[in-house]
């Protein structure tokens, strides 16, 4: 889809490698889909009761895609790939495959300090930002069939959204 000038030699060599970073990603995304459960209940109160999960689930989910993308773009890029490539690389798995468990640990570690009162679960609750930079993100999944570099601006439209702290949590 977006070409590739590299030689065949090179890109069976950062092809491994690139193969490789898929896949522990996939993993990745798959342990964390493996954490959601379902709500007990058919109603909306019993989804709420699942939401905090479901946000962390998305936020990690947002993450390592973003990761994901640009792993990808500068693995296409390269020429060569060395044992401290591989190790470098092996090391940024490491650190993105904790990112679930880090997001949700800080999420509850604030909520446990602050109450369920708190303004930090007040905004988890009704996150206007977080649902638009969602569907601004699968506008962008789509999208980049059509043109990468409309993907391209719509994920830096995302982060210059998120650029500005949320002013539910910068008021106090």
């Amino acid at each position: 889809m977006f070409g590739d000038a590299r030689g065949p030699e090179s890109q069976s060599e950062t092809g491994r490698v690139e193969a490789f970073s898929d896949g522990v990603m996939a993993v990745i995304i798959t342990i964390m889909a493996l954490e959601l459960r379902a709500p007990l209940g058919g109603g909306f109160a019993d989804l709420r009761a699942r939401l905090p999960a479901l946000l962390i689930y998305i936020l990690s989910f947002t993450f390592i895609g973003i990761y994901w993308n640009n792993h990808h773009h500068l693995l296409r890029a390269a020429r060569r790939v060395t044992g401290g490539v591989m190790w470098g690389n092996l090391h940024l798995l490491f650190w993105l495959s904790l990112i679930p468990v880090l997001t949700e640990w800080i999420g509850l570690a604030i909520i446990r300090a602050d109450g369920s009162s708190s303004p930090v679960a007040a905004a988890l609750g009704r996150d206007l930002k977080g649902r638009i930079s969602m569907v601004i993100y699968a506008a962008a999944i789509g999208l980049a069939f059509v043109s990468p570099w409309i993907a391209y601006a719509l994920f830096a439209t995302v982060s210059v959204i998120w650029f500005v702290p949320d002013r539910r949590l910068s008021r106090r």
